[in-house]
């Protein structure tokens, strides 16, 4: 039988969690640095202010402090965290799959949605499936895929070029 692992907390060290320190470098509830004071002396400070002491730095030697309302603190950190997630981008990878003896009609129509994907800033990955014989004709794959790399070159560059895996050729192109 193990004992239950003692649980990490998150986020920094306040209060009486801060051990291992004798010195700190006290930022105090104004903002203005004190420069560095004894531990128990901080805590103190903290106390009087009516907040917590919290490690803001823990790697500098000595860790740098600061007393403030931990609690507040904690909400504030939070929201900028939920603020860069909402401003966080995925970039998706869109795929148009298309055949060596392609049509120019359903060529064009497949480029306007490329450069629909490209304008939504994802990437695209360009999938050329050869059948039966057209394995023969590997060359026509590829002079359509440089086609399409040429149209698109203003607007995008080559993430991978074209790469024949079995009996499809696959390129992928990002937004520039």
């Amino acid at each position: 039988m193990r004992a239950a692992p003692i649980p990490v907390k998150e986020g920094p060290r306040a209060n009486r969690d801060i051990r291992g320190v004798r010195e700190v470098q006290l930022i105090d509830d104004t903002g203005t640095n004190q420069g560095i004071v004894s531990f128990s002396d901080a805590i103190d400070l903290a106390e009087q202010a009516g907040l917590d002491l919290v490690e803001i730095v823990p790697n500098a030697t000595p860790p740098v402090c600061k007393i403030l309302d931990y609690g507040r603190f904690r909400f504030l950190e939070q929201k900028k965290a939920a603020e860069a997630r909402k401003k966080q981008k995925v970039v998706e990878i869109k795929e148009i799959k298309l055949r060596p003896g392609i049509d120019d009609h359903d060529y064009e129509t497949k480029m306007k949605a490329v450069r629909r994907f490209f304008d939504e800033g994802d990437k695209v990955k360009i999938t050329l499936r050869f059948r039966g014989r057209e394995m023969a004709h590997q060359e026509l794959g590829m002079k359509l895929l440089d086609r399409v790399k040429l149209e698109m070159a203003d607007i995008s560059k080559i993430e991978s070029e074209p790469l024949l895996e079995g009996r499809q050729m696959t390129m992928v192109m990002a937004p520039r």
